[in-house]
């Protein structure tokens, strides 16, 4: 099995590249071609360890680029799309580029597949679904985007199903909540705090910080995409969550006790536009079908990724 990585020297990408590499022979997987088109948040140092295995080969390009995907398509069995421009403040300030990359650079791995036959693993995020007051979403909920992110990820999915559906293309799509471990781009919230704290700087929090989020170790987000290439049912959408919720002024103050810093460097900040309250994803399905389970204590893995980003920022 010879494996296409979009995006693949980013935060999560590389990670999958990783754990692809190292479960190798299990998988039967026999190549991994990593494209990245290395914007602000992509690095070569983060498949640094991928690049001393036989089976990797990296391609420097866009996802928007057609006939390089198209080639690149026709040379693989499977194409796992993690490449988006990711963060909702810049989707704020400047759609364009989100549309760009997370619809219409879909769309040429959709049109390459279907000419093909190969599979896609769209990647995608519980923020489509919008926001929910109580209870969580199951792959069956209605798509309700509120950023302009969220929108370019919810209409890449309608796509993914629309080529499933139409043109009989082999597809999974999967919805996973807030990733935090190593190698996160600074501008997320985790990051983005204790490289502020270390400096000596306030933490902005926005509105009153009551905001919900859902949080998952980026090593069991990979494990379940993994679980998804070996035993995903063509058609299929799978959420991989974690069930672990925490408000953003908790996770603040969570950070600020691991820093043993006082609770007066949060600033509130005025709330972001079309700010969504409140992630949960109902996981049942992936639990059931493909025996998906997370194995990170958050605690633990919590506390090593801050320190880990404080290492790196000081």
């Amino acid at each position: 099995m010879k494996l296409l990585v979009t995006g693949a020297a980013g935060f999560i990408g590389s990670t999958f590249v990783d754990f692809a590499l190292s479960e190798a022979e299990l998988l039967g997987i026999t190549q991994v071609t990593a494209i990245d088109s290395f914007t602000y948040a992509g690095s070569l140092s983060n498949l640094e360890k991928a690049s001393g295995n036989s089976r990797f080969e990296l391609v420097e390009g866009d996802i928007r680029d057609a006939r390089l995907i198209a080639n690149l398509v026709n040379a693989s069995d499977v194409v796992l799309n993690f490449a988006a421009e990711s963060h909702v403040d810049r989707s704020i300030e400047d759609p364009t580029i989100f549309v760009d990359t997370n619809v219409m650079g879909t769309v040429n791995i959709l049109n390459a597949i279907n000419q093909t036959g190969k599979r896609l693993i769209q990647i995608s995020t519980d923020e489509v679904y919008g926001s929910i007051e109580s209870g969580s979403w199951d792959e069956d909920f209605p798509l309700r985007p509120n950023s302009p992110y969220a929108a370019s990820k919810a209409s890449a999915d309608l796509l993914v199903r629309s080529y499933s559906q139409t043109y009989g293309c082999n597809t999974n799509i999967t919805r996973c909540c807030n990733n935090y471990g190593p190698r996160q781009y600074p501008e997320k919230i985790i990051p983005l705090f204790v490289s502020r704290l270390v400096r000596g700087e306030t933490i902005p929090v926005y509105g009153d910080g009551l905001n919900m989020r859902e949080w998952i170790h980026v090593n069991d987000h990979v494990r379940g995409i993994l679980k998804v290439l070996r035993f995903g049912k063509p058609g299929e959408i799978y959420n991989l969550g974690s069930g672990f919720e925490i408000s953003n002024i908790d996770l603040a103050e969570k950070i600020l006790g691991i820093l043993d810093l006082p609770k007066s460097r949060i600033e509130f900040v005025q709330d972001r536009p079309g700010h969504d309250l409140r992630y949960s994803l109902d996981f049942a399905k992936a639990s059931n079908e493909l025996g998906f389970q997370c194995l990170e204590d958050f605690e633990t893995s919590f506390g090593d990724t801050v320190s880990y980003f404080a290492s790196q920022f000081m």
